[in-house]
């Protein structure tokens, strides 16, 4: 799900708190803080999982606090240190209680997964000491949506996306993701090329790793991934970029999060109403269109905080966030983040990637809904895998790769082969 609104810790991100004198010193701006360039490097992973305290009632952000120490983030105990775990995660907490760790960036897949899988047994261990379980799941399927952080930010998301029936409670607060995150590229022109690729891509490995059929709530209706129908049912102006058209992502993606419409106007009173007027977009903000409503023009820290709050499949933070895939049962979260590597290892493989992903690019409502038993979807999943497999970095990878393509090639979700488990194994 992935909805914290905080800055990456991601080399480089933005410290520059001063004033934007325009739109075109505005665009500018995000087009160098979104799209990092440099060669390809670095690869990091978010992992979040549901929680479950006694008798599987979500467990209460004191009790989370008390679990995780030091390691907890300042959302639940605003004096923690928030001190990352010894493999360099960071933990977050979600609005409904599931858990995240976002890793350090790492220059291959075998440090990342190794450090990541060792944050995870720690997490495990702390939150088991206190009676809460971490369930590797991509849909709460048991219990209503619950909003446990009171923050006002998410007070203001959830009146924002109360207009989409349950779809935005959901998605806040019963919803879990894998994430990837890459470099973005070493010039302009590869930059266009990963970006493309990873957007192309999405369909397919939607269908892939799709493993959220039952979300409690949700309107009636047959889903590979609920999870991702909550994505596509949201904000299609935060969520759903008109990448298609786009020859330049940089300039473009600079473009449209101007005129994506605020989600929240942060406020220094502690009981304001960081609820914007509805409609209204960062560019109006900046224009002077609020000024009677907010009182005063945005920063560079307020236009920080707006990037946050867009959603797309893959959000540019510096790196590319590929935010479409669910969260996958046991550990084989590893899976799609050896399939993201090897796609994206080399300019030829970015290249054939994108070629076999183009007919199947823009059926994102098909692979959340039918998923492998779409026969194009479940070609184009079982060619990306075989390519990837191809192109792996290691021979655990390669296997991990092969298995999955067979998997996809008998058109069965990764339940049928790793049942979704408890404590993080």
């Amino acid at each position: 799900m992935a909805v914290t609104l905080e800055r990456s810790s991601w080399p480089d991100s933005a410290t520059d708190q001063g004033e934007l004198s325009s739109r075109a010193a505005a665009e500018a701006y995000v087009g160098g803080v979104c799209f990092k360039l440099g060669p390809p490097a670095l690869i990091g992973a978010e992992l979040e999982w549901l929680t479950a305290g006694p008798a599987g009632a979500r467990p209460s952000l004191e009790l989370m606090a008390a679990a995780l120490g030091p390691h907890a983030p300042t959302s639940i105990a605003p004096a923690s240190a928030a001190a990352p775990l010894p493999g360099g995660s960071m933990v977050t907490l979600e609005p409904g209680g599931q858990i995240e760790l976002s890793s350090a960036p790492f220059a291959d897949t075998e440090a990342l997964t190794r450090n990541l899988r060792a944050d995870a047994a720690r997490l495990r261990d702390l939150l088991a000491a206190h009676d809460i379980d971490i369930i590797s799941a991509a849909a709460d399927a048991d219990r209503p949506a619950g909003r446990l952080l009171r923050l006002p930010r998410y007070a203001a998301m959830e009146r924002r996306f109360a207009g989409v029936g349950p779809f935005g409670g959901l998605m806040m607060c019963n919803t879990a993701a894998t994430q990837v995150s890459v470099d973005a590229g070493v010039d302009p022109d590869e930059v266009r090329a990963r970006w493309t690729a990873l957007y192309a891509l999405g369909p397919a490995l939607i269908a892939a790793f799709a493993c959220s059929p039952v979300l409690h709530g949700a309107p009636q209706g047959e889903w590979v991934s609920q999870r991702m129908r909550t994505w596509l049912r949201l904000d299609p102006s935060r969520t759903r970029p008109p990448v298609a058209d786009w020859g330049d992502p940089i300039t473009a993606y600079a473009h449209w999060a101007l005129d994506v419409p605020l989600l929240c106007v942060r406020c220094t009173e502690r009981d304001a109403d960081w609820s914007p007027p509805p409609g209204a977009t960062f560019a109006d903000w900046l224009a002077g269109a609020l000024d009677d409503e907010v009182g005063r023009r945005p920063g560079i820290a307020d236009l920080d905080y707006h990037l946050t709050t867009l959603f797309p499949p893959v959000r540019a933070s510096g790196h590319l966030e590929v935010r479409y895939l669910d969260t996958q049962p046991g550990d084989t979260w590893t899976t799609p983040i050896h399939v993201v590597d090897a796609l994206l290892s080399t300019p030829a493989v970015v290249e054939k990637a994108t070629a076999i992903a183009a007919p199947t690019a823009g059926e994102w409502l098909g692979a959340a809904r039918t998923g492998l038993q779409d026969p194009e979807l479940r070609r184009a999943a079982v060619d990306l895998l075989e390519l990837a497999e191809q192109h792996a970095r290691s021979d655990t990878a390669a296997r991990e790769l092969g298995l999955a393509a067979r998997r996809c090639r008998s058109g069965r979700s990764p339940l049928t082969v790793a049942q979704p488990a408890r404590n993080g194994s």
